[in-house]
């Protein structure tokens, strides 16, 4: 029998079980076809990054349905894999070398490539090491990385299907364009920011006319490019310039004045620029009115030297330094109207913190709206399993979310400038001719079909990373292969995620999914809410109120905290009052609250679809919680070890009466109303956990363990163990061990999904007692299941009128002042055969010197006739004790005239038509709840001063 430690330190049983398990493959799945299978997928982190409260708050969630999964016996694969995170990854390596005083370009394509596999293999697992650290049972053996030889198969093998679909293309588009990466980015990475900046009034005259158009722009650096000026068409003040042509100001080159409903009339002057190239409603403008598209910029974000028309001063210039000079030359012409302050989204790349430019560049696309040869689009398809309910969303508001993006989708720009990643398979020829193949030996062999025998130039761009992302449903199961894992674990049964990759992530894996395997990916999308700090905000490195989960697991000294979060802010001048707040936040740094305790604060605040306030001092009432079931397991165990805790098996026939095991156990009320209570819990945990209702699982098996089994069970159980002993009652000595020990083991499986090492380790020790042990580790323990049948009505009924009979006498002693050592008896009239049979417990639990049971009413009336009486049921309650008779009257007579006071107050305020039609509800019921209980105390009081009067 092993020995638990004095306390709980989280640290030590992390370290010893989180290695055990994964070195015994505990994780790994059943693959069995009679069984049911469960499997999730990891959102797969990117692999330079770190763990994130996000990625925490996620990541419990779908280990607690893991392993409350793997308990239930169900094949159980939760599959983890980490992005190989193409910008991101590039950047990270770049940076390496430029601290070399090197660049990419110095090493060429492939020694840069090389470069990054070495980063990877030597830095890259930092995140699946902290996954570690928060007990993730994920199946280590089903690892993958995005860029592994199979998964890269895949991903070119979807890659030249799709193409030769028609379903992939390559065109001319506008995108988002990062100058410092010189990429084409995701709208993903890039955040919009609230910046100060100015709304610029420039006059255009009108050709052929005194008139002149004055044009609203927080760009006029783009005007070099305008090909249009554009007004409302219901707009009276210029309807009768629609048509003409004004000057470009700078350039001189004529634009035609366009009308179009995208204009709003009330916004600056009513009259805006359209360029094109560099804006994306201009460029959608442009398309509808067929527009020429002229670029300005560079890929480095430099005026081109390529327009004749753009002043030679200019060319070459960055377009922040060209806008200062155009403006300057602006106001100089007299074209320069009015500046205005104006706050304005300024579109940056949250990789490089770039201002993002939209360019005009060839890319590659899915296309997403056209029709298959099923007839279906690959969107379509992806709207059709969601209205047919293959895939359901929890909550299902987000289904609006989703469908407004799905029904209004853009075709998906799937190439990026960078040399990370997947390159594209498709080679060119001379003139432009595209070849799509597996390799360069097929690209050959469909140049020659085509009748092309020129050289072959394989094309630089690489995929975007979302594309490789979109497939792992499948891909990760060993597709196109056949696999048992495909048959058992796809679709999987839940993907676990927040609302901001709906459309990234989400969409995309049901439409490669289902476009290529036939088969949903999933069954159902969890979107959960984002992790905030305590006050609402979002967690940013630029604002400084990051949390580590690792910190909050291991703790962290002051110093320490500070250096961590003044780092990499986006304005270092913050830093002051990011020291203040932190300073303010944690005093004395983070103290370490141990996985458990965190895994806990998380499934407690996991509620469907509502952002979480992270505050930390919910850790450290979950660590307290930890503590105080380390402690009842030591009370347990104290009562049980080495003890006779009536486990023998037994027939019916011989516990019936007249049997040879008739009276060999004896469970008092008490016993049958914990396993009762227990078997509640049980139904709301199951119902629980199928209604992705973690919180409700969590808060459940804690008001459970804390208020009932450890603050009345416990208690209870030392009573019945010393009055049995006292009597020699062993049949009811064994009822209260056996309930002890069994409740206990019980509720350790119920908690391991959300805590799992302390769980571990103290099941260890439980089990073997309770004689419940079948395997080795909890972790494939079997999960408990509600028995409605042990649900005893009468024992629960019968342990709520003890609570209420204690809260009575704890009320009277708090009336009275007694102090916890003060051992008074209890005078007690009506109810006799209940109070009889609680005696023993109420005078533990009440602290009482006795209870004296009165049949007589009068002499109860005498006996507490200087104390204050309560009424409980058909019971009158009294606590013998002697009083100060004109102390006390003089108390009581001070608390009736406050008590009076109160409800003169509020009958007031009810009184008062106006306030009962102002305030809320709640507010009047609440004045009218206050006199009923003023009332019913004031009623109690007058009758103690009546008694008092007449002992007196």
């Amino acid at each position: 029998m092993t020995e638990l430690a004095k306390s709980f330190e989280p640290a030590a049983l992390e370290a010893h079980w989180g290695p055990l398990w994964e070195s015994k493959g505990l994780y790994k799945p059943t693959l069995d076809p009679a069984r049911e299978s469960f499997c999730v997928q990891l959102p797969p982190p990117n692999v330079t990054g770190t763990l994130h409260m996000g990625h925490a708050f996620n990541q419990t969630i779908m280990d607690s349905l893991t392993r409350y999964h793997r308990m239930r016996g169900h094949n159980t694969l939760w599959v983890p894999g980490t992005d190989h995170a193409g910008i991101a990854t590039q950047i990270v390596v770049e940076r390496q070398l430029q601290g070399q005083g090197q660049s990419r370009h110095d090493l060429g394509r492939k020694n840069f490539v090389a470069r990054v596999w070495e980063w990877k293999q030597q830095s890259g697992s930092t995140i699946t090491q902290q996954m570690r650290r928060m007990g993730d049972s994920v199946s280590w053996e089903h690892e993958y990385f995005t860029m592994d030889d199979k998964l890269s198969k895949v991903v070119v093998d979807t890659f030249v299907k799709l193409y030769e679909e028609g379903l992939i293309y390559r065109g001319k588009r506008l995108v988002p364009w990062d100058p410092v990466l010189k990429s084409a980015v995701s709208d993903l990475e890039v955040e919009s920011e609230e910046e100060d900046g100015f709304l610029w009034h420039i006059r255009y005259s009108v050709v052929d006319s005194d008139e002149s158009l004055v044009v609203a722009t927080t760009r006029p650096e783009t005007m070099l490019g305008d090909t249009a000026v554009m007004v409302h068409p219901e707009d009276e003040r210029y309807r009768h310039l629609i048509g003409r042509q004004v000057r470009l100001p700078i350039t001189g080159r004529l634009v035609p004045v366009i009308a179009d409903d995208y204009v709003d009339k009330t916004f600056g002057t009513g009259v805006v620029k359209v360029t094109p190239a560099h804006d994306p409603n201009d460029y959608q403008v442009g398309l509808r009115h067929k527009l020429p598209m002229i670029t300005i910029f560079t890929l480095d974000a430099t005026v081109v030297d390529t327009l004749p028309e753009i002043p030679a001063a200019y060319r070459g210039l960055d377009r922040f330094v060209a806008r200062k000079q155009l403006v300057a030359e602006l106001e100089a012409q007299g074209l320069l109207v009015e500046t205005k302050k104006h706050k304005l989204m300024v579109p940056r790349c949250t990789r490089t913190g770039q201002v993002v430019e939209p360019m005009l560049t060839d890319q590659w696309f899915v296309a997403m709206s056209k029709p298959g040869a099923d007839g279906k689009s690959i969107a379509q398809k992806a709207i059709d399993v969601v209205a047919d309910g293959e895939v359901r969303f929890v909550p299902e508001n987000w289904v609006n979310t989703y469908n407004q993006w799905m029904n209004n989708i853009q075709d998906w720009c799937i190439s990026r400038q960078l040399w990370w990643g997947h390159q594209i398979p498709a080679w060119f020829g001379e003139s432009g001719q595209i070849f799509v193949a597996h390799d360069e030996d097929e690209a050959r062999a469909k140049a020659a079909a085509a009748g092309y025998t020129g050289p072959l130039k394989r094309d630089d761009d690489v995929l975007d990373t979302w594309y490789s992302s979109a497939l792992v449903p499948f891909s990760t199961l060993g597709w196109p292969e056949k696999t048992i894992e495909q048959d058992l674990f796809l679709p999987s049964s839940v993907l676990v995620t927040g609302y901001d990759i709906i459309f990234f992530w989400v969409a995309r894996m049901i439409m490669m999914t289902k476009h290529f395997t036939g088969k949903v990916p999933f069954r159902h999308v969890y979107i959960h809410g984002l992790v905030l700090d305590a006050q609402g905000k979002k967690m940013s490195k630029s604002e400084g109120n990051v949390l580590d989960p690792v910190d909050l697991i291991d703790g962290i000294d002051l110093p320490a905290l500070l250096d961590k979060r003044t780092q990499g802010l986006r304005r270092p001048e913050t830093a002051p009052k990011v020291r203040k707040a932190t300073e303010k936040e944690f005093p004395e740094g983070i103290p370490g609250y141990g996985a458990d305790a965190l895994r806990f604060t998380f499934a407690a605040m996991a509620t469907l679809g509502r952002s979480v306030n992270f505050d930390s001092k919910r850790c450290e009432g979950y660590r307290n919680f930890c503590n105080k079931l380390w402690n009842a397991t030591k009370f347990v165990l104290t009562n049980t070890q080495g003890q006779d805790c009536g486990l023998m098996e037994h027939t019916k026939e011989q516990c019936a009466p007249g049997g040879a095991a008739h009276g060999y156990l004896q469970f008092s009320q008490a016993d049958r109303w914990i396993v009762s209570e227990l078997q509640k819990v049980e139904q709301v945990v199951a119902q629980g956990f199928a209604d992705y209702r973690l919180d409700l699982v969590a808060n459940a098996i804690y008001s459970f363990v804390w208020d009932e089994y450890c603050d009345w069970y416990l208690e209870i159980s030392k009573v019945q163990l010393q009055t049995a002993q006292a009597e020699g009652n062993e049949a009811a000595q064994r009822g209260t061990r056996r309930t002890l020990i069994r409740v206990l083991e019980t509720v350790l499986r119920l908690l391991h999904p959300i805590a799992p090492f302390i769980t571990e380790e103290l099941w260890q020790t439980v089990a073997p007692i309770a004689g419940r042990k079948q395997t080795d580790y909890l972790v494939t323990a079997a999960y408990p299941v509600a028995a409605p049948d042990r649900i005893d009505a009468k024992a629960i009924a019968w342990v709520e009128q003890l609570k209420s009979v204690v809260g009575t006498c704890r009320s009277l002693r708090g009336e009275m002042g007694l102090s916890p050592s003060d051992r008074v008896p209890l005078l007690a009239t009506g109810q006799l055969d209940f109070l009889r049979e609680a005696a023993p417990l109420l005078r533990t639990l009440a602290k009482l010197e006795k209870v004296e049971l009165m049949d007589d009413e009068a002499a109860f009336d005498q006996a507490s006739a200087t104390s204050p009486v309560l009424v409980h049921g058909q019971a009158r309650l009294a606590l013998k004790v002697e009083v100060d008779v004109a102390a006390e009257q003089a108390r009581i007579a001070k608390e009736i005239a406050r008590l009076q006071g109160e409800i003169t107050k509020a009958e007031g305020k009810l009184s008062n038509e106006s306030f009962v039609a102002r305030a809320p509800a709640a507010v009047v019921e609440q004045e009218r709840q206050r006199i009923a209980d003023f009332s019913a105390t004031l009623a109690r009081l007058q009758d103690q001063a009546a008694r008092l009067a007449a002992s007196a």
